[in-house]
């Protein structure tokens, strides 16, 4: 039997691109139910799960009315569509002349030749010589602060809840429950193990603030006399802080004028040490302190893409629901603690008495921004006239826009600036920037706001984007606020341009190459020579491993140290530690000295990292098992249960978040030693197998898990040989198409048992 998975309760995202374009043979959407879009405007048919979101949660409140929003997604289709189309057809028509390039010149690239030929056909130009960014409105945090960036999963609403909340965390809980703190981490509180943990709490108060004498483990009282902090040391007499002025906020307590918090301030960024001597905690520390709350995550990125799974209108309106809550501040996530349903929220705001004696509020929550889909992704849940697919960006520009005006207009919990944060993926070059621009400006005019009010977060992880990033903010430079860099997507867009030149180096090798190293820093120089500091942020990418915080302490200071001005983190907890980070790199030192340094590194990034020795069959064999490991583990995730973002062991069993960008490089590494003939198919196919058992192995705790041995027949399995064998036509390596086709043949079978299937259309062709 056959079903469709379109019904009332989700129309699935179309990923294919348009029918008149090339692109891989297996791109596919699914048949639709009339019944469940309904006519909304001239032309234009949404599904009614998202119509209802809309129209019944997104739209009260911001004064635009339904009709008004419904003709200006069908004007955004008739405006701007056909241009999307056109891009698209840009980037295949780029690609085929970059494989015969390569192809002509078989075993080298003459790089005079190259850089000319890439010039000539629109890849490459040469950048501006001054572009000044104008980005205005912003928020403080954005502009004027470097500090952590979490990213996290819209479509989970604890997990994006506890990330916004993670603007505070506490120091104590995060030293105490990871490996910062060497030894056992027992199950409830160890008084040992809580003394060394205050032994490290007093050591960063020591670097951060220092006493005038004295250290902070001898400190026995803190109290306030006038607009200093007095600090008694025991039998030793008193101290104070070497510098007065990082006293900056007290809150006492009614009953008595003690202090119950002590804010202290430093690079921008606060700490509040928690006194209680009533605690248990604070019982046995000399001072009462019981916690030490760091000011950690100043922004978080709320991610509907790589890290989400949106494949469906049910699951897009869990995303478009948990955005448009943050937005209003309403936002509630039920929970069961010590046997109790409770409600988890954004926290408040948090308020102290300066020494002057004014009131000094500080917010509870980050600031926040949405990442939406790339021009690439092609929606059904929104269908024209004769059953097209639409892009998908302009429902999500359309609605994460009209949910942030809310909070413009009203709300004010998120952007006191008066600013919508966006980021835009998968751009290549300047050309698309200016095209997102420019429909980002008719969403404005539609939703009634002010002109670059909707700003735009550039991610730098394409190849044409990173050799012409200049021009990319100058075309957006009244609305850029953010550029990022990341190693995964820029590698697995890297391998996919640079497919036909050669097999590629082993991915550990690419972490040296030449271009990665000019990737990074050609990303900090671009942004210091735009004047993005002051206006915006410089990232930096993730770090992967949530469980290895001590190694993460060792070594994500670098990004500060090459100049970024935000860094990802996997959690609250790695928030709240790698802040420590900012308190001892002064990054806006750091970039002044990287002003005047020599700019432009193009020609290192146009070097792939090709492989340039022979391997062994053992270095070949654990290559590909380190891959092949990797992408099952995600595949079984994000097909089997729908999760876009989780942490999956590797071959060693260390513990790695992962999203798609982990799946592209790992699908693209194997499918360019594929074709270049370093391994078989039947090796590849006997390695998944061989790495299907591990996997098994790996998830057998998870009552929820699938199996893929011992018949490896499983759509999950169907799902990871595709990912590799059709990676070389698979538009720009992306996984989207691929990952979005099985988890609706997921779904169906979940729904309908064995021997349904998911009916398809659109294999397009040139």
């Amino acid at each position: 039997a056959t079903v469709s998975v379109l019904n009332c309760a989700g129309s699935p995202s179309h990923p294919s691109p348009p029918s008149t374009m090339k692109t891989s043979r297996f791109s596919v959407g699914l048949v639709s139910r009339r019944f469940c879009h309904v006519q909304v405007a001239d032309g234009l048919k949404v599904h009614k799960t998202i119509v209802d979101v809309v129209e019944g949660e997104v739209l009260p409140g911001t004064d635009v009315p339904n009709e008004r929003f419904w003709s200006g997604l069908a004007q955004l289709q008739e405006e701007f569509g056909a241009r999307n189309d056109a891009l698209l057809r840009k980037r295949a028509a780029i690609q085929t002349q970059i494989d015969e390039f390569h192809k002509a010149h078989e075993g080298s690239i003459p790089h005079a030749e190259y850089k000319a030929f890439l010039q000539s056909i629109g890849y490459y130009s040469d950048m501006p010589e001054e572009v000044q960014m104008a980005t205005a409105n912003m928020d403080p945090e954005m502009t004027d602060i470097a500090a952590p960036q979490l990213v996290c999963p819209v479509d989970n609403a604890r997990y994006i809840v506890n990330a916004a909340n993670a603007r505070w965390g506490s120091l104590l809980d995060a030293l105490y429950g990871t490996d910062v703190v060497p030894g056992a981490i027992p199950r409830g509180y160890c008084g040992q193990r809580g003394a060394v943990v205050f032994s490290e709490v007093h050591r960063v108060l020591d670097d951060v603030f220092p006493l005038a004498a004295g250290s902070w483990g001898l400190v026995s009282d803190i109290a306030a006399e006038g607009s200093a902090l007095r600090l008694r040391l025991g039998a030793s007499g008193e101290t104070a802080l070497a510098d007065p002025a990082a006293f900056v906020g007290l809150r006492a307590r009614a009953a008595d004028g003690s202090p119950a918090s002590v804010l202290l301030g430093h690079n921008g960024l606060h700490m509040e040490l928690v006194i209680d001597r009533t605690h248990p905690i604070g019982k046995s520390h000399p001072a009462g302190l019981v916690d030490v709350q760091v000011e950690a995550a100043l922004s978080v990125l709320a991610d509907a893409e790589d890290s989400a799974c949106t494949v469906d209108a049910a699951d897009k309106a869990v995303a478009y629901r948990n955005w448009n809550g943050l937005m209003r501040g309403d936002i509630a996530v039920p929970m069961q603690k010590n046997g109790k349903t409770i409600e988890r929220r954004l926290n408040e705001p948090r308020s102290w008495t300066t020494p002057a004696g004014a009131s000094l509020t500080i917010p509870g929550r980050a600031v926040l921004m949405c990442r939406n889909v790339g021009i690439h992704m092609y929606t059904d849940i929104v269908q024209t006239h004769a059953a097209k697919a639409t892009p998908e960006q302009f429902l999500d520009a359309m609605v994460t826009g009209a949910s942030g005006k809310y909070d413009v207009q009203t709300a004010k919990g998120n952007s006191r600036g008066g600013s919508v944060y966006l980021v835009k993926p998968k751009m290549h070059g300047a050309e698309e920037v200016a095209y997102v621009c420019e429909m980002f400006t008719r969403v404005e005019e539609i939703l009634g706001m002010e002109k670059n009010t909707m700003k735009m977060g550039i991610m730098d992880e394409e190849r044409r984007t990173s050799l012409n990033l200049k021009r990319a903010l100058h075309a957006a430079r009244e609305r850029a606020f953010f550029i990022n860099t990341g190693f995964l997507d820029r590698v697995g867009d890297e391998i996919h341009t640079s497919m036909a030149a050669g097999p590629m180096l082993p991915k550990d090798e690419i972490r040296n190459a030449p271009f990665l190293a000019a990737y990074e820093a050609s990303n900090v120089d671009r942004g210091l020579e735009t004047g993005l500091v002051g206006r915006g942020q410089i990232g930096k990418g993730m770090w992967a491993a949530p469980d290895n915080m001590a190694e993460m302490m060792q070594k994500k200071v670098g990004h500060l140290q090459q100049g970024a001005t935000v860094s990802w983190c996997p959690s609250p907890t790695a928030a709240t530690l790698h802040a420590l980070h900012y308190h001892a790199v002064p990054v806006r030192d750091v970039q002044a000295g990287m002003k005047d340094r020599v700019g432009c590194q193009n020609d290192t990034l146009l070097q792939p990292p090709l492989l340039d020795r022979t391997l062994t069959a053992e270095e070949i064999q654990a290559e590909l098992e380190c891959n092949a490991q990797s992408l099952l583990g995600y595949v079984v995730r994000w097909v089997g249960q729908g999760v876009g973002c989780s942490k999956v062991p590797d071959t060693k069993d260390v513990q790695l978040m992962e999203d798609r960008a982990t799946l592209r490089i790992s699908s693209q590494h194997i499918a360019n030693w594929l074709h270049h003939g370093l391994v078989s198919k039947a090796h590849v196919l006997a390695t998944l197998k061989k790495m299907a058992v591990v996997v098994d192995a790996q998830n057998a705790g998870d009552a929820e898990y699938k199996p893929l041995a011992p018949h490896f027949d499983t759509v999950e399995f169907q799902a990871a040989q595709d990912l590799i064998f059709k990676g070389v036509e698979t538009t720009n390596g992306y996984t989207e198409y691929v990952l979005a086709h099985y988890r609706r043949e997921r779904k169906a079978l979940d729904a309908h048992g064995p021997g349904y299937k998911v009916v398809a259309y659109g294999a397009a062709t040139a």
